[in-house]
C-alpha cells in the first residue's frame, strides 16, 4: 500500500525539471522511431500511428526549447518563476500529462523495435543453418546451438559461489575463534600449548591462503588430491567419481574465502567495546562463553557487509577454476569459442551474465544486511579503533 501511495504521489506532483528529463526520453523515442521496423511490429502498418507518435514527440521537443529559451531570458532573481506562463499553475498541470504522453510513446516504441525486433532477432538466429555473421545473431546462434554447456556454466558458478560461501563462513567461526584465544592464569600448560598452537595455526593458515593465488591453490588442491587416491590404487574414472573438478573447485574456494572471512570477523570482533568482555568475565563467564554469548554475536553483526561481499567476489572470482577443469561459466564460453571459432561473442554474453548475477546477489546481500541494521560497507569501529579487514589481495598479518 505504501508502494501504492507513493507511486500516486509522483505521478501527481508537479517536478521541477519535467522538461529537461523528458526530453532525453523524447530523443531516445525519436531513434527508435527511425529504426526499420522487424516483421513482427505491430506499428509497421500502422503509419498514421506512428506519424501522429513521431510528431508529438517532435512537438514537445519544440515546447521543450521555448521553455528552455524562456528561462534562460528570465534568469535572474524570481523573474521566471514570477512571469513565465510554464510556470502558472494550469500550464505546470498541462506540463506533467505531457511529459506522461511522451513517457507512453518511447515505451511502445521500445516495444515495438525493441522488444519485437529482439524477438525476431532471436527466431532468425536460431534458425539458421550456419552461424550468422552479424554480432547479436551470431552470440544468440552460437548460445542456443550450446545451450547446455552454458546453462550448466551458470548453474555451476552459483553453486560454487553460494555453497563455498556459506561453507567458508562456519570455517571462519571456528577459525577466528582460535586466531582470538588468549592465556588465562588458571590454563594449565596442555591448554597454554594448545592456545598457542590453536592462535598460530590460524595466523599460519590466513597468511598462505590470502597471500597466494586462488588459481595456484586450486591446482594444488585437486592434483594433490588425485594423487593421494592414485596412490591409493584407485582408476583414473574411480578417482573422477570421487574427486571431480567440480568438487576441488569447491573446496578451493570454501578454504580461501575461509581465510578472508576469518579477517572480517576478527575486525568485527575487535570492533566490539573490550569493556563487555571485562562485563561478562566478571559476572563469571569463561572466555568461551563471553565470547559467544557476547562478543561473536556483535562482532559478526558489524562484519555482515564485508562478509556479503564475499559471494559477489566468489561468484567472478570462480571463473580461476577453469584451469582444473570446472565446467563453470568461463570455461563454458571458452568451450564455445573453440567451437566456432569466434571469441567475443561468447565473451561478451559471459560479462554480461556476471554483471547480472553480481547486481543481484548485491541488492540481494543489501536486504539482508538491512535486516541486521548493517547498512554501512565497513565496520563500525569501537574504542579499541580496529580497521575493517583489508579486501582479497591486502596483506595478511
Amino acid at each position: 500500500m505504501a508502494a501504492h501511495s507513493g507511486f500516486a504521489h509522483f505521478v501527481k506532483e508537479d517536478h521541477r525539471y519535467v522538461f529537461l528529463g523528458t526530453s532525453a526520453i523524447a530523443v531516445v523515442g525519436l531513434w527508435l522511431a527511425n529504426q526499420p521496423h522487424s516483421p513482427s511490429s505491430f506499428l509497421l502498418h500502422a503509419y498514421g500511428v506512428e506519424f501522429v507518435l513521431y510528431y508529438l514527440l517532435v512537438a514537445w521537443l519544440i515546447v521543450s526549447a521555448v521553455a528552455l529559451v524562456n528561462k534562460l531570458a528570465k534568469w535572474k532573481g524570481d523573474a521566471y518563476v514570477t512571469t513565465s506562463p510554464f510556470t502558472k499553475p494550469k500550464a505546470r498541470k498541462v506540463e506533467r500529462i505531457g511529459s506522461y504522453v511522451v513517457w507512453a510513446i518511447t515505451c511502445v516504441l521500445i516495444v515495438d523495435r525493441g522488444i519485437m525486433g529482439l524477438y525476431d532477432l532471436v527466431v532468425g538466429a536460431i534458425s539458421q543453418d550456419s552461424n550468422p555473421t552479424d554480432f547479436l545473431a551470431s552470440m544468440i546462434y552460437m548460445l542456443y546451438k550450446m545451450g547446455y554447456t552454458f546453462i550448466q556454466g551458470i548453474i555451476n558458478t552459483i553453486v560454487i559461489a553460494v555453497v563455498g560461501t556459506v561453507v567458508a563462513f562456519f570455517l571462519a567461526l571456528v577459525l577466528v575463534f582460535l586466531r582470538l584465544l588468549e592465556i588465562d592464569r588458571s590454563d594449565n600448560d596442555f591448554v597454554r600449548f594448545l592456545k598457542v598452537v590453536g592462535v598460530g595455526f590460524a595466523k599460519v593458515y590466513s597468511a598462505i591462503m590470502r597471500g597466494t593465488p586462488m588459481m595456484i591453490q586450486g591446482l594444488i588442491i585437486y592434483y594433490a588430491g588425485t594423487g593421494l587416491l592414485t596412490a591409493r590404487g584407485m582408476t583414473p574414472t574411480q578417482i573422477l567419481g570421487v574427486w571431480s573438478p567440480f568438487n576441488a573447485g569447491l573446496v578451493t574456494v570454501s578454504l580461501n574465502s575461509t581465510a578472508y572471512m576469518m579477517e572480517v570477523l576478527r575486525s568485527g570482533i575487535l570492533a566490539v567495546d573490550p569493556g563487555q568482555t571485562e562485563a561478562a568475565r566478571s559476572l563469571g563467564m569463561s572466555q568461551w562463553q563471553a565470547m559467544r554469548k557476547v562478543v561473536f554475536p556483535q562482532g559478526i553483526k558489524n562484519a555482515i557487509p564485508a562478509l556479503s561481499n564475499e559471494l559477489v567476489i566468489n561468484i567472478k572470482d570462480s571463473s580461476v577454476l577453469m584451469a582444473i577443469g570446472v565446467l563453470e561459466l568461463t570455461f563454458a564460453v571458452r568451450t564455445i569459442a573453440g567451437v566456432y571459432f569466434k571469441q567475443m561473442e561468447p565473451y561478451v554474453a559471459a560479462a554480461v551474465v556476471y554483471l547480472i548475477l553480481t547486481m543481484i546477489a548485491t541488492k540481494l546481500l543489501n536486504k539482508f544486511g538491512q535486516h541486521f541494521d548493517a547498512k554501512g560497507e565497513q565496520v563500525v569501529l569501537g574504542t579499541s579503533d580496529v580497521p575493517v579487514a583489508q579486501p582479497k589481495g591486502g596483506e595478511g598479518e
